[in-house]
């Protein structure tokens, strides 16, 4: 097996996903996601302590796109407008892989508890990066973690949308930014 290949992260991340969907999360070893996919177990931890930290791969990166996203956002925008800016520069990573991995993700997420629980745990964390950029913009607190948190609902259903669409329109920009257009309206009947 070789040990250092391009894309040894994501192969890692789309053969534990086929895994954890055909047999199991429990029932999946790192010596099988490593054989599934192509490397071998100790390249599997350079790239991760455990299977459990496959799913929030590219976490670090995408948090920090969306706080830079925030930050960079024109000075008079709407603490909205920020986290749409924040949604655009964390979409301009997600290409075609991470576009056939939706549906897997998904998947395997659906069938453990273990990642639903990492998977929120990961939500948890987009959200609190969204806050602080939010707080340094000076929004109070409270608007600041409302409207992170609408952003990683928008993140999610516009990753899902995207992800299941039969074919890729534009990126996941446009699909991250209606949800968050969407959530927005529906706050409104919040009363």
């Amino acid at each position: 097996m070789a040990r250092w290949q391009p894309e040894t992260t994501q192969r890692l991340v789309v053969a534990a996903c086929d895994l954890f969907t055909e047999q199991g999360y429990d029932a999946t070893t790192v010596a099988q996601i490593a054989e599934r996919a192509g490397v071998t177990k100790s390249t599997f931890f350079r790239h991760f302590s455990d299977k459990r930290e496959l799913l929030v791969a590219g976490q670090e990166t995408l948090s920090r796109l969306l706080a830079e996203g925030i930050a960079e956002a024109p000075p008079g925008a709407t603490p909205l407008e920020a986290v749409g800016a924040g949604l655009e520069r964390a979409s301009s990573i997600m290409g075609p892989v991470n576009r056939e991995l939706g549906p897997r993700l998904k998947a395997a997420v659906a069938a453990s508890a273990e990642l639903q629980e990492r998977d929120a745990l990961k939500s948890v964390g987009l959200a609190a990066a969204m806050t602080t950029a939010l707080v340094e913009r000076g929004v109070p607190d409270p608007t600041a973690q409302l409207a992170a948190e609408l952003g990683v609902l928008a993140f999610k259903r516009g990753y899902s949308q995207w992800s299941e669409a039969e074919r890729d329109d534009g990126g996941l920009a446009p699909h991250a930014l209606a949800a968050l257009r969407e959530l927005h309206a529906a706050t409104a009947s919040l009363g």
